[in-house]
């Protein structure tokens, strides 16, 4: 990166030719002297969907995540006793995101492997599809091709 404020290091990963790329919160830089972790902050609040892998038995709730843009979380959370070979995932999204799948099995319970990595990449994508239906995002869209358009209406006139 060129000013060092993103880390050294990420996970990417590209699935069905789409590229994806991981803002892992602990690889951002951590700053002694901001105690409020901005850059960090930046980065993930300003992802559309955020994939939480929580460790323990603390419930995770959207609502400790101050967001304009994230839309969907992902919650994966090893089950205990089964010595991190599987995985209890949960899916929440704002009221306005449409349903997007693959669905999740019942109980929703993953084993690691290339079967668990193909679903969640496809969880994951298809969730940021589905936000940018949100109407925060729609109208976003709509007044950037507005704004496209009277910019290509002027240039031409």
């Amino acid at each position: 990166t060129q000013f060092g404020q993103t880390g050294e290091y990420t996970f990417y990963t590209t699935h069905q030719d789409k590229e994806v790329m991981f803002h892992v919160a602990t690889l951002l830089p951590y700053s002694e002297t901001d105690t409020q972790q901005l850059q960090r902050k930046r980065h993930i609040g300003n992802d559309i969907v955020s994939l939480v892998f929580q460790e323990g038995s603390t419930p995770f709730s959207p609502d400790m995540v101050t967001s304009h843009f994230l839309h969907a979380y992902i919650v994966v959370t090893p089950v205990e006793g089964s010595g991190g070979d599987r995985y209890r995932v949960s899916v929440t999204a704002r009221a306005d995101v449409p349903y997007f799948g693959p669905s999740l099995p019942s109980p929703p319970i993953f084993r690691r492997g290339p079967e668990f990595r193909d679903w969640l990449l496809c969880k994951l994508i298809n969730a940021e599809t589905a936000c940018y239906k949100a109407e925060k995002f729609s109208k976003l869209e709509q007044r950037t091709r507005t704004s496209l358009l009277s910019n290509l209406v002027e240039e031409l006139t």
